[in-house]
């Protein structure tokens, strides 16, 4: 008899852990998917869901640096991709595969509950219930806003950027958009294309990062730059930084105090064209909220009709008991390589971690190392639970503190931390 192994999710980690397993030569594998289709995060609908992309969502690192080892984007693809593009890559992913057979669509998991043999009750909201050796959890984390505790009562439409769609909503309006992450920047540049004024408030300083640099991506030179001294990287990211963008002063914006790496990036090359255009206003941290009025730390005060909370997003397995597994207000996630809990050695988190890069790559290898555990063919340590705290220690040494910082890591140490992992046996594809 051999391993039975439940998936959660159908998005891009859980197919990277449906496809792993079976490359693993482990047959039972059941992914239970509560889409009609695959993708998850990557499934836009104009109305209200679980996906947090919007209309004219573009990937934020470049094509090369997203795809799967074993399986490119197509040639034809831009150097970053469309929401729609990226859908249809993991649709072709499934496809070339062969894992759609493998998925339970239109199937939520209700339930999970481990056992004392270490198996796992997989319950299902028709009441059914599955045993199943091992569980990897994939089932993303962007699809719980996290809402800011505002100063005040304000009396205009309140909305998180995950219900954010497309600007036609908010023309003629006038828009404040909290944060200063990749979707508070892109809310703010679409928003500022239709509304009478577009602000963005950013409570502590950020890097924006333009996505090009000498006519190529930026993130391709990351692969140059991790080779070389870490003093000499770090000096490297700020001097070509400057050269591109300058002192953040002059938009208006604070300088940060902090390197490069020290916070997730936020790429985007038109907000600081949208500033210095006049079309989007840069505004400091909320001091004061009384009913359409903003009272910024700075002294400013404005009104507005509409604020965009693009404040991040919780950590949530809503199939597990709160006093079991609850990261949602965690400030410090003990996991080994972002996946292994030290009591739970028959689960696996899968793409759980916010790479300063693509998570596709990175769920790949996770899934790759988590079957080859279940196959035998690698070992968790002994020691996983020191592992674990060495993992967050490090987290905590090299980011900083901020609920989003929690599960990030940089990409290509990762990346290669992970890749050495991976037994010499461990089979490649063979089906086809």
């Amino acid at each position: 008899m051999g391993k039975s192994v439940c998936v959660i999710g159908a998005g891009c980690s859980g197919l990277a852990a449906v496809k792993n397993l079976i490359q693993a030569g482990i047959t039972k594998v059941v992914c239970f998917e509560k889409n009609d289709r695959v993708g998850g995060n990557w499934i836009y609908t104009a109305g209200a869901s679980d996906s947090s992309v919007c209309e004219t969502t573009h990937i934020i690192s470049s094509k090369k640096m997203s795809e799967f080892v074993d399986f490119p984007m197509p040639d034809d693809y831009p150097d970053y991709p469309s929401h729609r593009q990226v859908l249809a890559y993991f649709e072709s992913y499934a496809r070339h595969f062969g894992l759609e057979q493998y998925i339970r669509f239109n199937t939520a998991v209700a339930q999970v509950e481990k056992l004392p043999d270490e198996r796992w009750s997989v319950a299902l909201p028709n009441g059914e219930t599955h045993t199943f050796d091992y569980l990897l959890v994939a089932n993303g984390h962007h699809a719980v806003p996290r809402m800011p505790e505002l100063p005040g009562a304000f009396s205009g439409e309140l909305l998180h950027s995950h219900d954010y769609k497309t600007n036609a909503p908010f023309a003629g309006k006038r828009v404040l958009v909290i944060g200063g992450g990749n979707s508070a920047c892109d809310c703010a540049v679409e928003i500022s294309r239709v509304a009478e004024f577009t602000a963005i408030s950013m409570r502590r300083p950020q890097y924006i990062v333009p996505k090009f640099f000498m006519g190529k991506p930026t993130d391709t030179f990351n692969g140059v730059l991790v080779k070389l001294p870490k003093f000499l990287s770090g000096f490297l990211r700020q001097m070509t930084l400057r050269v591109q963008v300058g002192d953040y002063r002059q938009y208006g914006l604070e300088q940060p105090d902090f390197p490069v790496t020290g916070a997730h990036p936020t790429l985007n090359s038109e907000l600081l064209y949208r500033i210095r255009h006049g079309s989007v206003y840069p505004r400091r941290g909320i001091e004061l909220i009384d009913g359409n009025t903003v009272f910024f730390s700075d002294g400013k005060s404005e009104n507005f009709d509409t604020i965009i909370a693009a404040t991040g997003y919780k950590i949530v397995f809503p199939f597990f008991a709160k006093d079991f597994i609850n990261y949602e207000e965690a400030e410090r996630i003990p996991l080994y390589l972002r996946m292994i809990h030290p009591d739970h050695k028959t689960l696996f988190f899968i793409g759980l971690l916010q790479p300063q890069g693509c998570i596709w790559p990175l769920s790949d290898m996770q899934a790759k190392l988590a079957a080859n555990i279940v196959m035998g063919r690698q070992r968790i340590p002994t020691n996983v639970r020191a592992l674990a705290e060495r993992d967050s220690d490090e987290i905590a040494r090299d980011f900083l503190h901020a609920k989003r910082h929690t599960v990030e890591v940089h990409f290509q140490p990762f990346f290669n931390k992970l890749r050495k992992l991976i037994p010499p046996d461990a089979p490649e594809w063979s089906g086809g």
